[in-house]
């Protein structure tokens, strides 16, 4: 299911761009109600017929591939053998690189400041790692990102232009100094995509982004294609979403669940990265 029903009639939905549409209903969403309900109305071509060789807990999983797909491969635009720098390794990231994989990225790397989330990432798509170094005693966030940008070049061997140059970069987690640092590793003329969500206003170094012409786009959600190219790339077994559910609950066990994945781990102390909630009499 494809949680936003759009108006279809509105300059955006014509251009084929509904994500962008004024008037979308989209669920959890105020003032719209989520999906945590037995029946839940939508426009019937919204509503994917799923390969019988995937299940429905993958089919779950659709949505938030379905923004991977979006960024890197609608906006980002990335194609086989090119190289993927993406920041956060929570589920939107990984995704993200499990996109990348399955498009033949030569290149995947994760950042994050959580170790082991690096570990998970580097057992799941990504072909390098980096945990940024810890801010210096009244250091700017600018200048940290500076210096966070010289270290994975040289401790990763990335260079502004050719082969070792990184042709797309994702920010899948609205932190400053992640979308800072992601423009200045960024290689001359790559593009940046912006997927994470997190303080509006934010710092960036636009001589970076004018003198390196770098497309600087910006990623709500999904659009038109993105679920049947994420169902796909399920069905054909390219990309692998079982690892990525930690967590299942029963239906009635919602609220545990919510309050997990807020925490970030389970009251036993296990991370989180997706939970399941079971549909109403399901175990």
């Amino acid at each position: 299911m494809e949680p936003g029903a759009t108006c279809r009639a509105c300059d955006s939905c014509k251009l084929g761009r509904y994500e962008l549409c004024p008037d979308i209903v989209f669920a959890a969403t105020p003032p719209y109600d989520g999906t945590l309900a037995r029946y839940y109305r939508l426009p019937a071509d919204l509503a994917y017929p799923l390969p019988e060789n995937v299940t429905l807990e993958d089919g779950a999983m659709m949505e938030p591939l379905s923004v991977g797909v979006h960024s890197v491969s609608n906006l980002g635009g990335l194609r086989a053998n090119q190289s993927i720098a993406i920041f956060g390794c929570g589920p939107v990231g990984l995704l993200c690189m499990a996109v990348a994989k399955a498009i033949g990225a030569s290149r995947i790397i994760a950042v994050d400041i959580v170790p082991s989330r690096l570990e998970f990432a580097k057992t799941y798509a990504a072909t390098d790692v980096h945990l940024p170094p810890k801010p210096l005693e009244g250091e700017s966030r600018m200048d940290y990102s500076r210096r966070n940008a010289e270290t994975m070049k040289k401790d990763l061997g990335i260079t502004e232009r050719g082969p070792q140059a990184i042709d797309l970069v994702i920010d899948a987690s609205g932190a400053e100094v992640s979308i800072q640092t992601g423009l200045f590793i960024a290689k001359a003329g790559g593009t940046f995509v912006q997927v994470g969500m997190g303080n509006p206003n934010v710092t960036i170094d636009i001589g970076a982004v004018i003198t390196k012409e770098l497309q600087f786009k910006g990623s709500f959600r999904y659009g038109p294609g993105d679920y049947p190219l994420a169902i796909s790339l399920v069905a054909a077994g390219k990309v692998d979403l079982k690892p990525l559910v930690t967590h299942r609950f029963k239906f009635d066990d919602a609220l545990v669940a919510f309050k997990a994945t807020k925490a970030g781990k389970s009251e036993d102390g296990k991370g989180v990265i997706k939970a399941i909630i079971s549909g109403p009499g399901e175990e």
